[in-house]
């Protein structure tokens, strides 16, 4: 254990307790510091490895006891002190869950694993001078270390018939391989990103990039002969219990998850009535995902990477421009986003990533582009509403923003899931609300990613659960989910390609519980928004009401609606 959380004898408000735990974390996370731009994180990797995981869970208990006394305190009783304080203990006693059914010796996943971890972290670590470079040096001598602690776990997994799921298995196997340089499609990935280095370094950091993807083919070689023959035949799915602990961890809340099935599936009849409104408009007599084909083919779109990273730049660039002022009041350090392509051999789906704390690295979007060079706008358009602005961007790099009147731990790593992804989402419906989906091209757009989120819903605690599929269901009624059947549905009500809908059931399957807080944020932002706005009838304000909202940090579904009325 650190130092920090143990220095001083002056007692300390819940704040206090939140911050100090940021700081000892950081020093058994160093990627966690790079996320948040410590300098001195850069030259290192956790230890995923039993007792990493473990001294982890000791820094949880350690802080959750100091909080019991920071909460008797005088002064603790303050708003800003209640809500770090109800945050803190939330996360880490979920947390805390998660740890102690030892899910951590089954983290395999297409998305969300150690070694998922460990390369993404070099995109956003320092390359600006020598001294970065000699430090992206050693991380990549630290990747040996980092994924034999992972495997380390993963091993211990298989010795208690803890097992991770199959079809993620073998998915990790193949973005090992992509990571490689082994399959054909790309360089190594290590070996690419120290291409960029001046020339003076570049002689250790090859050899450097050279251990570290040496580190991933052991571990891919491990996986494919060991692991993945050791979990063949096993059910991919969860089950209730499994269920309920992920849930309460991604969303902040422990959900009725029957209630929140039905609610999907009401999302689900309702987009697809004004879903079919918007094709008619597109192709006459034709479904939804008939039409969204068709303008695969014929409808508006961007030609070339490059072309598109640009084009989304400009998209992101033009809405803060006429949000600000009018719907938002942003700092000029928050109006700074920068459009990326991302790196290959990750998922199919675009995601964000924070500015540092600092904000000398701006918060940045990420598409995947899975080898295309053409790319339809109907799709993109609000899915950059949601990744950058108003989106993803306007909430995580306010938060930052406003970090020395919350908390560090409230800006930062106490982030809830449902909370930043149910915000993106009211990004999108918002962008709908003032008329920025220009034509029937673009809101039918927008209503297939809104139908993706309800799918999620319904398929994620359908499948993981076992339920039935309702009886006014026109696919497969009265029939008990599978993963088949959730692919099939999926990829029926998706005008996405194949590679995407595989992508995204592994995701669920190994990330059980996340993807249903897309929707079930959203309906909390919305009734939020409506309380605050019946109460303060014609005084109701808006832009007020979002920068206030966007200002008060992290919170778990079972405060934000809360929280949010009062505004």
């Amino acid at each position: 254990m650190s130092e920090t959380l143990h220095s001083g004898s002056a007692p300390r408000l819940p704040r206090q307790v939140a911050d100090a735990y940021v700081d000892d974390l950081i020093a058994l996370d160093p990627i966690t510091g790079t996320y948040l731009g410590v300098a001195e994180s850069s030259a290192r990797l956790p230890d995923f490895s039993p007792a990493g995981s473990d001294a982890l869970a000791d820094l949880a208990r350690t802080t959750l006891a100091l909080l019991d006394a920071a909460e008797a305190l005088p002064g603790a009783d303050d708003d800003a002190e209640r809500r770090c304080a109800r945050l803190l203990r939330e996360r880490l006693t979920a947390e805390l869950a998660v740890h102690e059914a030892d899910e951590h010796l089954r983290a395999v996943s297409n998305i969300h694993s150690p070694a998922h971890s460990v390369r993404e972290v070099f995109s956003l670590t320092p390359t600006e001078t020598e001294a970065d470079w000699a430090a992206v040096s050693e991380r990549l001598r630290a990747v040996p270390d980092a994924l034999a602690g992972y495997r380390e776990c993963l091993r211990l997994g298989l010795d208690r018939g803890l097992l991770g799921g199959p079809r993620a298995t073998t998915t990790m196997i193949g973005q090992l391989t992509t990571w490689a340089g082994q399959d054909g499609t790309a360089p190594a990935f290590f070996e690419e990103f120290v291409s960029a280095a001046p020339e003076g370094p570049r002689a250790g950091l090859d050899e450097a990039a050279a251990v570290a993807t040496a580190a991933v083919v052991d571990l891919r070689d491990w996986m494919a002969s060991v692991y993945a023959p050791a979990v063949a035949g096993r059910p991919d799915t969860v089950g209730r219990e499994r269920y309920a602990r992920w849930s309460r961890f991604f969303n902040g809340t422990d959900l009725d998850l029957d209630e929140a099935y039905a609610y999907g599936w009401s999302e689900y009849h309702r987009l697809l009535a004004e879903m079919k409104t918007e094709a008619a408009k597109i192709l006459p007599g034709a479904g939804p995902w008939e039409a969204l084909k068709h303008l695969d083919e014929h409808g508006t779109h961007i030609e070339g990477v490059e072309e598109v990273r640009a084009w989304l730049q400009g998209l992101m660039d033009e809405a803060m421009e006429n949000l600000d002022g009018t719907h938002f009041e942003l700092a000029d350090r928050v109006r700074k986003v920068e459009s990326r392509i991302a790196p290959p051999g990750g998922p199919a789906a675009p995601y964000y990533t924070s500015p540092s704390e600092d904000f000398s690295r701006p918060g940045r979007t990420w598409l995947p582009t899975m080898g295309q060079t053409r790319f339809p706008v109907y799709d993109l358009v609000s899915t950059w509403y949601h990744e950058g602005v108003p989106g993803h961007h306007l909430q995580l790099a306010q938060w930052t923003h406003v970090a020395d009147r919350l908390s560090r731990y409230q800006a930062t790593v106490g982030m809830v899931s449902a909370n930043a992804e149910g915000w993106a989402l009211y990004a999108e419906r918002l962008m709908d609300e003032l008329g920025y989906l220009k034509d029937a091209e673009q809101r039918l757009g927008y209503l297939d990613c809104q139908m993706m989120r309800a799918a999620r819903v319904i398929v994620d605690i359908g499948m993981h659960l076992g339920l039935e599929i309702p009886a006014d269901s026109p696919f497969h009624p009265g029939e008990t989910w599978t993963v088949d059947l959730a692919q099939e549905f999926f990829g029926l009500h998706s005008g996405r390609p194949g590679d995407f809908v595989e992508s995204e059931l592994t995701r669920y399957l190994s990330m059980p519980g996340q993807a249903i807080g897309y929707k079930l944020g959203e309906r909390a932002w919305l009734l939020g928004r409506d309380n605050a706005r019946a109460a303060r009838g014609e005084s109701f304000d808006l832009k007020a009401w979002h920068m206030a909202a966007l200002s008060q940090g992290s919170l778990g579904l079972d405060d934000l609606v809360d929280e949010l009325s009062k505004l």
